[in-house]
Parts: C-alpha cells; structure tokens; sequence
C-alpha cells in the first residue's frame, strides 16, 4: 500500500473532488485508477503501523517502565505492610476468659460476648479477629478461636499456651485478596483508558487531516478500524504480561511472606479475558471518536466507554468481599475481565460459570464489532459538528 506523502495530501485538499465540507457532511474522492488493496493485507499493513507508532513512542516507554517498577516494589513491599502498621486487636471473651484476655495490656481490646458460641459468631462474622473462651480440655482452660491463621502474638501473650481453633484454615488472606483486585482493577482501567485514548486520538487525528481519505481510497474502513483494534491490543497485551511478570517476580522473592499458591489460574484467566474486552473497548474508542471532527470533542465522545471502563475498577475494590456482587460482575461483559479471576482465586463459582462469562463476553464483543465497524463506516468521513450514534447507524 502506498503511504501517501504531505504533497498528495495538500493536493488532496484542493482538488475538486474533495469539496469543503459543512456539519455532518460526508467528502467525496475520485478513485478511479486506484487498486483496491485486500483487506488482511490492508489490516496487516495499519495494524504494523500502529505497533510501530506505540513502540517508537518515548512517553509509551517511560510510562511503560514507571508503572514495571512500581508493580515489582509493590509486590515487594505490600507483604510486610500488616507488620508495619498493626492496630489494636479485637477479641471477643465470655466472663469466665475476660480477666486473662484484659490484663494483656492496650495491643488487646475485649469484646464481651454472652457466651463460647457469640464468640464464635463475632470471629466468622469479622466484629472480632479471634476469640478467648473457656475450655476443659486445654491445660490453660482457654481456648483461641480464629479464622484462618493462629493469633501468634495472643497466643504468646496468655501465660501459658492455649488450645488453638481455626475456622478455616485454608480462608485466602485479605489483605492479599484486596491487592489482587486492586492489581486487576488497576491493569484493566490503566491499559483500556490508556490505549483506547490513543485510539481515539488517531482516529480525529486521520479525519482532521483527511489522510483517512487517501487511505479510503485504497483500503476499506472496516480494514482501518480492524488495524487499529488489531496492533493496540497486541501491544497491549505485550504490556500486560510484562506487568504480570514484574508482579509474579516480586511475589517470587518474597515467597515465605506471600502465599503464591493459586495465583497461576487467576492471572491466566485474566489475560485471557482481557484480551477479548480490550478489543471489544478498543472498538468502542475507535468508533465514538469516529463520531468528531475536532480534538477537543473526544473527551466528551469517549466518555461513555471511559465509564464502561471505570466502573469495574472500582466495583471490583469495593466489593472484592462480597460473593454475590462479584458473581453478578462476572456475568456483565465490562467488568468480566477482573471479576472472573478473583472468583478463581477466592475458589467460588463452577468452572462452566466462569466459561459461560467468557462466552458472554466473546458474543458481545462480536456485537460491539460489528456495530462500531457500521459506525466508523458512515462516520469516518463526515466532518463538521458531531455526529450521534443513532445517526450513525441509521446512515
């Protein structure tokens, strides 16, 4: 495919065929004695432009090595954080424990309960992180109860030990599960807003200086919008595994501080999925800033999708505790990419749930590029004021 040059532009612009557009209005060029170029050659050709725009991009690279190095300290770093800032704990007691568990001192706040069984209940349901209650079967007559890990520092406070009582021992950390959904939140809405902006920039960029025509000359639209989607999750998905290595690499290091076990299939579904909702968001950039003329609308153009892309962030560290919420999310396409891989780590949900997700997202994804194919389609070429999606479609 020819790569035109700014004289073709410039005579682009002047020539007869081309007439200055008002609002809404779409240009004209004559393409007689052009070939038609085939349209996965076509895609092959802008897709390799696009990497190779990205990849020579000094402010992708710095940002890309900023965010590598702040992925691997955290990683490093964020297992030791409990340690340093520890608080009070709360421990639930009955009357017969309740002396024993005050004379630990001000580390120890007691939550008076009615009875061994309240204590229990306020452990399960979080008001306590352990509980001390009588029993005859420990040399001490007490007994611990907690979670999921032994109360090393009560326990070594009683004066002598205590029977021990794990709920479930095999409960992941939370602090480790609010991490990974921030680390899945935080990858998703970094990349999409990120790379669907610079899509979105391309796209008015190509309309504004009507190079989207010489190339229409010669190419399809639907061989652009492909192009495009097509090189920015590639090197999207480049990014993110460079991410999930720096990360993995931390955890590695601090391997007797951080439980590893179980990460693998999370970040494996993860990139899975991301790479099927990055390219139904990278559509959706593509074809609303298909809708404008001017650089200065595409922030209200693109608004929408930053939502779409927003929303998940946030609801995935909100409600990274709440199974029933994360369930619903992992059944909404936008937010599948990083409710699915929590569900995996935290063990809920059957595999054909999370395959059933994944199945949704494909079919949407579908659906969105077929409609933001149409859209780019009749927009692309229509300069002037901006363009609404039902015009757009209707043609």
């Amino acid at each position: 495919m020819m790569t035109p040059s700014t004289e073709t532009v410039q005579s682009t612009q002047n020539s007869p065929h081309v007439p200055n557009t008002g609002s809404g209005t779409a240009t004209t060029r004559d393409t007689r004695g052009l070939r038609r170029t085939p349209f996965w050659q076509a895609v092959g050709v802008v897709s390799g432009r696009e990497i190779r725009v990205r990849l020579a991009s000094k402010a992708f690279i710095i940002t890309t090595a900023i965010m590598l190095g702040g992925i691997l300290l955290g990683s490093l770093v964020l297992p030791r954080l409990s340690d340093a800032f520890s608080s009070t704990e709360t421990v639930a007691v009955t009357t017969a424990s309740q002396s024993e568990v005050a004379a630990l001192g001000d580390d120890v706040e007691a939550m008076p309960v009615d009875s061994a069984e309240a204590a229990r209940a306020a452990v399960e349901s979080g008001e306590a992180s352990a509980a001390v209650v009588p029993s005859g079967d420990s040399p001490t007559g007490l007994t611990v109860i907690a979670e999921r890990d032994v109360p090393t520092g009560l326990v070594q406070a009683l004066s002598q030990s205590p029977a021990v009582e794990l709920l479930d021992p095999n409960a992941p950390n939370p602090m480790l599960v609010y991490f990974i959904a921030l680390g899945f939140g935080l990858v998703f809405f970094m990349a999409a807003s990120l790379f669907g902006a610079t899509i979105a920039q391309s796209v008015v960029e190509e309309k504004q200086t009507r190079i989207v025509e010489i190339l229409l000359a010669t190419v399809p639209a639907r061989a652009i919008l492909a192009g495009k989607v097509i090189g920015n999750s590639v090197i999207a998905l480049g990014q993110v595994a460079l991410f999930a290595a720096a990360a993995l690499l931390g955890m590695q290091i601090n391997e007797d501080t951080l439980p590893l076990d179980g990460l693998g299939m999370p970040i494996l579904w993860f990139v899975l999925l991301f790479a099927v909702g990055f390219v139904m968001l990278a559509a959706l950039y593509a074809a609303a800033a298909s809708l404008v003329s001017r650089s200065e609308d595409i922030g209200s153009a693109t608004s929408p999708v930053m939502m779409l892309v927003m929303l998940p962030y946030f609801a995935v560290i909100v409600f990274n505790n709440n199974p029933d919420i994360l369930r619903v999310m992992s059944f909404i396409p936008f937010s599948a990419p990083v409710a699915v891989p929590l569900r995996v780590y935290l063990g809920e949900g059957a595999l054909w749930e999370h395959l059933l997700s994944l199945g949704i997202l494909l079919a949407t994804t579908a659906v969105v590029l077929w409609l933001a194919s149409r859209v780019y389609e009749r927009s692309v070429l229509r300069t002037g004021k901006r363009i609404s999606w039902k015009q757009a479609l209707a043609g």
